[in-house]
């Protein structure tokens, strides 16, 4: 079932060199972006391996694995900047978890009671709460900079999110 990716690995490896990246973040950046294949993390702010932390998951949300994370590139690592980028046209925004939940369970001829998918019903508000969460969080340094940001799926465009005054700039319509 995976002898396709073996297969490329193989390949792979008949070019591969050492790096010699170090396991620190080079341009001292943590990036939280979401798992839709159309994000490339790397060529969308112009950063090569090693030169940032990299974390995903469904909705580029602020979990507890994802704050872990953060915690340990910051006091570890040698991040000093966290971007969070969610992303236009994300399959967790526009349901409420009751309807994921039904989705879900549809699909799959299970009970998703108790599961907690992290949807959203207004994207922009998730996105400053869960900007909080990090501001807010003991274990990360105080002087933490902090960027929140929406990513165009279809542009490439990202857009900055003003996290202070609660002014958002003119986001794509489709988010």
């Amino acid at each position: 079932m995976f002898d396709d990716l073996l297969d490329a690995n193989q390949r792979y490896q008949t070019d591969f060199h050492d790096s010699g990246v170090q396991g620190r973040a080079a341009k001292g950046l943590a990036v939280l972006t979401c798992i839709d294949s159309r994000i490339d993390p790397l060529a969308m702010l112009g950063l090569r391996a090693g030169d940032a932390k990299i974390i995903r998951n469904a909705g580029a949300r602020v979990t507890d694995d994802a704050l872990r994370s953060l915690v340990l590139a910051t006091n570890l690592l040698d991040v000093h900047r966290v971007c969070v980028v969610q992303h236009t046209e994300c399959a967790m925004v526009g349901s409420t978890e009751d309807e994921m939940r039904a989705r879900i369970g549809t699909l799959r001829e299970v009970d998703a009671t108790g599961w907690d998918f992290l949807t959203s019903t207004d994207q922009l508000a998730t996105l400053h709460a869960d900007i909080e969460r990090i501001t807010s969080c003991a274990l990360l340094p105080p002087d933490l900079e902090v960027g929140a940001f929406i990513f165009d799926v279809h542009s490439g465009a990202l857009v900055a999110v003003d996290k202070r005054s609660g002014a958002d700039p003119a986001v794509p319509g489709n988010i």
